[in-house]
């Protein structure tokens, strides 16, 4: 376990100055770790740079931190060191996690392994960096919109945004109260799940015998890239032919759930950065300050009828899974952009960036339902993701679906 230590460390350093993963390396705290025992053993983890580890600084990505240093573990990392996992550091965040795209950041923008030119997906971008370029097995995220999901994705690898409210979130700097988790991210499926009953403190529950499985048609309200649909598509057909009921479905909610994520996020951030911005607006970086002055204009009012709406479109679409075990769609809608661009085109439509990167994702975080991103191939040499989504309670099913997927073809990092 020492030599995987060192290849980590060593990995680590040798490769930011390429990919700027890391904030942080601990060097001397990894190597003075406890004795590794438990289901980690030994193996380096990662820690997205928004949650505290006691004695290593914790920056939130941003110059309000910059030499903010915990007294304390937060719950997740704790749970790993418990586990036997050994922190080897901080990974570069979107400046507070709030954006999906992971180039907006104190310390520079995390670069994707595939493509240096490239984003690797936010807002838990070094974390992704980490695990695709081969540093670590293991990374912990954060996951408000699609931050898990967004840059597992673009940077292929695993990530689960777990049922809203499984993890304890305690030590974790908060984006939005009500929409925010801890969710695990690595290489493969397997060592996915491992991480996730190490933060839960659960074990893996029986395989269903059949399952029954709908593709969501993807570009109702929000354009997806043919290539990407198709690809996406592709990896569903394998598990379509291996369920006991298959189908494809449209799901209308999905465009209530879209709208309501940025009011409920935005009157939450903005209440969580309120003392900030009135006190050192100017250590913000621009974009996420002018999205922040955007936040402040949510009104209360606005917030409590987006509350109401958000309790009765995820009771509508919490019916579907009296038909369906599993939802499937593309995780993303794009490959990963370049770096600080900003528009795309989606079959001749200009699109947001950060619209086309959450598309997908943000509907399941305001419903708090637990969603999985795997590999499902690649368009152009950049990954794609596919996404799937079950009922709350349902994260080990998605990763024994997963698991079926990915048995014979693991991806591996570049």
């Amino acid at each position: 376990m020492t030599e995987d230590l060192e290849r980590a460390l060593a990995a680590a350093t040798r490769r930011n100055a390429e990919l700027n993963a890391f904030v942080t390396i601990d060097t001397d705290g990894a190597r003075a770790a406890a004795p590794p025992e438990g289901p980690l053993a030994g193996a380096p983890v990662a820690v997205k740079d928004v949650i505290d580890t006691a004695g290593l600084r914790t920056t939130m990505g941003s110059r309000h931190f910059a030499d903010h240093v915990p007294d304390h573990d937060a719950a997740a990392v704790r749970a790993v060191r418990d586990a036997g996992g050994i922190v080897i550091g901080k990974t570069t965040t979107h400046e507070y996690a709030y954006g999906p795209t992971g180039d907006r950041s104190a310390n520079g923008p995390a670069r994707n392994p595939h493509h240096p030119s490239r984003m690797s997906g936010g807002s838990s971008a070094g974390s992704a960096v980490a695990v695709a370029a081969g540093i670590t097995r293991y990374a912990l995220g954060t996951d408000t919109g699609g931050s898990v999901r967004i840059p597992a994705a673009c940077c292929g690898i695993v990530g689960l945004r777990p049922t809203l409210g499984s993890l304890p979130a305690d030590g974790v700097f908060s984006v939005a109260p009500t929409l925010d988790t801890v969710g695990p991210m690595a290489r493969t499926v397997r060592e996915c799940r491992l991480l996730w009953h190490v933060l839960a403190g659960t074990s893996p529950a029986a395989a269903p015998d059949t399952y029954r499985i709908a593709w969501v048609h993807p570009d109702s309200g929000a354009p997806v890239d043919d290539a990407v649909r198709q690809t996406a598509h592709d990896a569903f057909r394998t598990l379509r032919s291996r369920s006991d009921v298959a189908g494809e479905i449209d799901i209308p909610e999905m465009a209530e759930l879209r709208r309501l994520y940025p009011i409920l996020q935005g009157r939450e951030i903005s209440t969580v950065h309120s003392r900030r911005l009135d006190a050192e607006p100017e250590l913000y970086g621009d974009e996420v300050l002018t999205r922040l002055r955007a936040a402040q204009r949510v009104t209360e009012a606005d917030y409590e009828r987006a509350l109401e709406s958000r309790r009765t479109t995820t009771a509508s679409v919490r019916t579907l899974f009296d038909d369906w075990d599993v939802l499937a769609l593309p995780t993303v809608p794009i490959v990963a952009p370049e770096i600080d661009v900003r528009t795309v085109h989606i079959g001749g439509a200009t699109v947001d960036v950060r619209d086309a990167l959450l598309s997908y994702t943000s509907p399941w975080s305001v419903s708090g339902f637990p969603a999985l991103s795997v590999p499902a191939g690649t368009v152009d040499g950049l990954p794609v993701g596919l996404q799937l989504v079950g009922k709350p309670g349902s994260d080990d099913l998605l990763f024994t679906l997963a698991e079926r997927l990915t048995a014979t073809n693991e991806l591996g990092g570049p």
